[in-house]
């Protein structure tokens, strides 16, 4: 290479690299620095570090690329989705084998029981509501990855262990299958129901309550509106990387309505509760299937059971967790629910819970196991 071809190559390079410099300073336009960060508290040079290492142009590229040859080549996403047919998405929690999962659900079921007898103790019906996979609703959907062996009876497991240890947990597969002939009860790309698939849910949870717990006092009158129906993209394309570059490689999103539930009459406007006091008549506790308002489930509960409905459902940390943390509230202390109501997904039986900010006794009581707080110490804390 000739003295004048180096200065050429040098001076291309220094070029390229100039350019992507500029270009990736694009990426300050859209960053938004909070009160929290400060230059002497270190936050703020943090957040400037990550906000840029996210939006440098080389890695958006690299990473578009790689997930454009994984998905069209190998029809795999990032760990965390499975790729389905007819651009159907499915979480991988519900195909995934877990090691120890019989050891897990054991331990988990042993919480459930704990918990039943907790809310016993303070006069309260616990109702579970377990949510049958996506997988095991639109099976038809499955590509060449099917469930491991540990998911295949799990939903019918649970619900014999739970009528074994008589809590009350009515079936929640069968309506929804039914009802897959009317509409979508899950969404394609999303690891959610549906509203309709929560109203369905709902439904048939207080068709159980009227039954075998009633519910004392007036009922209450709500009304739910619907929005027109928009393109929602789910959250399980997030494991597909393909934004912006090959975004037309993404499923097409889904369409959700997005449903809202008001209570009716002066007593909504007016802010009166359903009971008076503080009596609360049914409480909500679960995932992000309650939590997340898209779904519109503590709606759909108002409007079934025609009674006020308190959610402390939590998006990110699965059923027990936040049930663990309800349990320990002045609220349930000073003022527990008649009717509980524990959404809880079935994939989540055979799954571990890091239980390291509760008291190890007070989960060895819930679980009437001597040797708990040896074992939480073990392997519990992960």
């Amino acid at each position: 290479m000739t003295r004048s071809l180096r200065i050429l190559y040098i001076l291309l390079f220094l070029a390229v690299l100039l350019g992507l410099g500029i270009w990736s300073l694009w990426s300050f336009a859209s960053f938004n620095r909070t009160a929290q960060m400060t230059v002497l508290n270190g936050k703020f040079t943090k957040a400037v570090e990550t906000h840029y290492d996210d939006q440098f142009p080389i890695k958006r590229l690299g990473t578009n690329l790689w997930a454009a040859v994984d998905f069209k080549l190998f029809n795999e996403g990032r760990p965390g989705v499975v790729l389905g047919r007819d651009q159907w998405l499915y979480s991988d929690e519900e195909f995934d084998p877990v090691a120890g999962g019989q050891q897990i659900e054991a331990d988990n079921f042993a919480l459930i029981k704990g918990v039943r007898d907790q809310l016993k103790q303070h006069g309260v019906q616990l109702v579970l509501a377990i949510v049958p996979a996506k997988a095991r609703l639109y099976p038809e959907h499955i590509g060449a990855t099917a469930p491991a062996e540990l998911h295949k009876d799990l939903y019918q497991q649970f619900h014999a262990q739970a009528a074994a240890a008589g809590i009350l947990a009515p079936d929640l597969l069968a309506p929804l299958q039914q009802a897959k002939a009317q509409g979508q009860v899950f969404l394609r790309t999303d690891t959610h129901w549906t509203p309709m698939g929560a109203e369905v849910v709902a439904h048939n949870l207080s068709t159980a309550i009227a039954q075998k717990a009633p519910l004392s006092g007036d009922p209450q009158t709500f009304v739910t509106a619907s929005e027109q129906a928009k393109p929602y993209k789910g959250d399980l394309t997030n494991f597909l990387p393909l934004d912006p570059l090959f975004s037309n490689l993404l499923p097409k999103p889904d369409e959700l309505a997005q449903r809202t539930t008001t209570q009716a009459g002066d007593k909504a406007a007016s802010g009166d509760a359903l009971f008076g006091g503080s009596e609360i008549p049914v409480a909500l506790v679960g995932t992000s299937y309650s939590a997340n308002p898209h779904w519109n489930f503590l709606g759909a509960l108002q409007q079934s059971l025609h009674s006020d409905v308190v959610n402390y459902a939590e998006d990110g940390h699965g059923p027990i967790l936040p049930m663990l943390k309800y349990l320990q509230t002045d609220a349930f202390k000073n003022s527990p629910p008649q009717v509980l109501i524990w959404e809880f997904p079935e994939r989540y039986l055979p799954m571990k819970n890091d239980l390291s900010d509760f008291d190890p006794n007070w989960i060895g009581e819930l679980k009437k196991d001597p040797n708990t707080n040896q074992n939480l110490a073990v392997g519990q804390s992960n």
